[in-house]
């Protein structure tokens, strides 16, 4: 009896540092302790099972995700980079530009992302302007960039970086083997529920458990299609016409004979404004003039008249 109580005890212990070893889990319900004593039991009866130690390798990661095979990890030196780049091309068609652009994503294997038209009036004509993102291969990407610029008069600006992912890759999938073997301890646990408090608590926490790993295989396959296709961003820019140039105006030079001339001009332009202007006094103001000096006149005369009438004595 007392060697059976220092098993159960033992079987106890090992049970309480494998659970404070373990990966990080959420919180689940403990089995009643009716199940645990049935467990003990059978451990004494039957022989136990080996116990993993914990230098043992996480289980690998499951490969589904959503009905999908989830990328292979990549290798150790493969690193896992994020391009993109943006141009700006000076092209002396944007119609011909966009169909060589189309031609080389064919060629590559790339698709299109998005595009966008505007058109901008010069001179009197529209030119069209373009703006393109596309995605190619990684592999690709060098070659896609050289075909590029190939197609512009000049290349304005050019813009290319890289994200390494690797790192966050490989920590992806470790978290996953970590989330993937506590998932599978806790199904474990919901087997032996007994009651239905228990097996509800214990199906709360495997369902937590199950979605970050849903969102961890996520991330990943974001992380793996990202890095599999770069994005180039193109914009076109139509070779404009130069602006016509303006006639300079010649400098006027001094001469006499000029100088005579406009006097002679202005001279004729006075006499014509002092002509119009009697004209315009003799023919609207003469016959008022006239006017006044006939009455004038006739006053005169009866003042004459009068003074050489002699006066009665």
């Amino acid at each position: 009896m007392k060697s059976r109580n220092k098993l159960v005890a033992s079987l106890l212990v090992i049970l309480v540092l494998t659970a404070a070893c373990a990966p990080r889990v959420a919180h689940y319900a403990t089995p009643s302790a009716p199940m645990m004593e049935e467990v003990l039991v059978a451990a004494t009866v039957e022989t136990p099972a080996e116990v993993p130690s914990q230098a043992t390798p996480m289980p690998v990661a499951d490969a589904g995700y959503a009905g999908s095979a989830l990328p292979d990890a990549p290798a150790r030196y493969d690193r896992m980079v994020i391009k993109n780049a943006e141009l700006a091309l000076l092209v002396a068609d944007t119609d011909i530009a966009i169909d060589r652009l189309t031609q080389i994503v064919g060629d590559t294997g790339g698709y299109i992302i998005r595009s966008r038209m505007r058109f901008k009036e010069w001179l009197g004509v529209n030119y069209k302007y373009a703006s393109i993102t596309i995605g190619v291969p990684a592999e690709q990407f060098e070659a896609a960039m050289h075909r590029l610029r190939g197609i512009a008069v000049r290349v304005m600006d050019e813009n290319a970086s890289g994200q390494d992912v690797t790192d966050e890759y490989v920590d992806l999938q470790s978290r996953l083997g970590n989330l993937e073997a506590t998932r599978d301890r806790i199904r474990t646990f919901l087997d032996q529920a007994q009651t239905v408090d228990e097996a509800l608590r214990v199906n709360e926490q495997l369902a937590a458990v199950e979605a970050q790993i849903e969102q961890v295989k996520g991330r990943m396959v974001y992380l793996r299609e990202r890095s599999a296709y770069s994005t180039i961003t193109v914009q076109l820019d139509p070779e404009l016409p130069p602006a016509p140039e303006a006639t300079p105006v010649p400098t006027p030079t001094w001469s006499p004979a000029d100088t005579a001339r406009q006097a002679s001009q202005t001279l004729t332009t006075i006499v014509r404004v002092l002509a119009k202007a009697v004209i315009w006094v003799t023919i609207v103001l003469g016959p008022f003039a006239a006017l006044v000096v006939g009455v004038w006149l006739v006053v005169r005369w009866r003042a004459r008249g009068k003074e050489k009438t002699p006066s009665a004595a």
